[in-house]
């Protein structure tokens, strides 16, 4: 069963930088497929289509469906971002490791201790400030 077919019948026109963004992924795909190294057999059965789908979106012969797109971004482990050639968004930064651990230590301590830690921080940090 064809999952991701296209049918015959289906033209839609679609601009010069879409057909020049379909042709990137046909080969970012590619590119991706043959880095994990899976086959154009395997890839095509992940996905449930036939080999020759798979090789006709990968000349650009054919136009990958949109809905395709996050099935073979798990399948060849990369973001959708990656899968279209954009930059990943960088993470939301957290607390440093050693930061993080002494955070935990701290919190080990009696309570009386940890407001006197707390204390010697607002301290520094106020003085820091100015």
């Amino acid at each position: 069963m064809d999952q991701f077919l296209l049918h015959e019948n289906d033209s839609v026109a679609i601009s010069k930088d879409e057909r020049a963004f379909f042709e990137r992924l046909s080969a970012r795909i590619a590119e991706l497929r043959k880095t994990q190294p899976i086959t154009q057999v395997q890839f095509a059965e992940s996905l449930n289509v036939s080999q020759q789908i798979v090789n006709a979106f990968e000349i650009g012969r054919r136009r990958m469906p949109v809905s395709a797109l996050p099935v073979i971004a798990k399948l060849l482990g990369v973001s959708l971002e990656e899968l279209v050639g954009e930059e990943p968004r960088a993470a939301k930064r957290g607390p440093s490791p050693k930061l993080q651990q002494q955070t935990e230590r701290i919190q080990q301590l009696p309570k009386t201790r940890q407001r006197f830690v707390m204390q010697m921080l607002e301290g520094v940090l106020s003085l820091a400030r100015r």
